[in-house]
């Protein structure tokens, strides 16, 4: 009886660390070179269609980032990665996050507890798979990056649960 309820408990719990949608598959592939396009300032929305996503993006990247699917937990480029420097959105160069704000969460994705700038990250009630959650969103192209959940460390309380895949890093030199 206590392996059949251990059985059910298990996915529920990963779900409800990060994931949106069930996990794709463990290929995670490097970022490619994006060509993000030169806009008068990074404030700028950047308007794509979804097949010119579908050209820039990886079809990981393209996954996550457009339709909202999640990696493997514990799989992702930056989930045990501890540079210095800033975090920014994969499809468009958003900055998002400082090195200095990421913790680790245990819970297999990597981990913010305070955005760079409130205004480059747009936050959207979720209710899919049964719970209610604030999906986080690059407020410059739409990109899906994650969850914000109010269980993070102090100064802020609140955990950015973040998609490796939906990001990239620019090292502070």
């Amino acid at each position: 009886m206590l392996k059949r309820s251990l059985l059910i408990l298990a996915p529920i719990v990963a779900i409800s660390s990060c994931a949106q949608q069930p996990p794709m598959g463990n290929s995670i592939q490097a970022s490619p070179q994006i060509n993000h396009t030169t806009p008068k300032s990074m404030d700028d929305k950047l308007n794509k269609t979804e097949d010119e996503w579908k050209n820039i993006l990886s079809r990981e990247q393209y996954e996550v980032l457009r339709q909202k699917s999640t990696e493997q937990p514990f799989s992702g480029k930056f989930e045990n990665f501890y540079g210095n420097g800033t975090y920014v959105c994969a499809a468009c160069g958003n900055e998002l996050f400082s090195s200095g704000t990421k913790f680790d969460a245990g819970c297999g994705w990597p981990s913010f507890y305070e955005a760079l700038d409130k205004s480059k990250i747009i936050e959207h009630p979720d209710s899919s798979h049964g719970m209610i959650r604030t999906e986080i969103l690059c407020a410059r192209c739409g990109g899906h990056l994650g969850h914000v959940f109010n269980d993070g460390p102090q100064p802020t309380g609140l955990r950015y649960c973040v998609n490796s895949i939906s990001l990239d890093f620019k090292e502070k030199k």
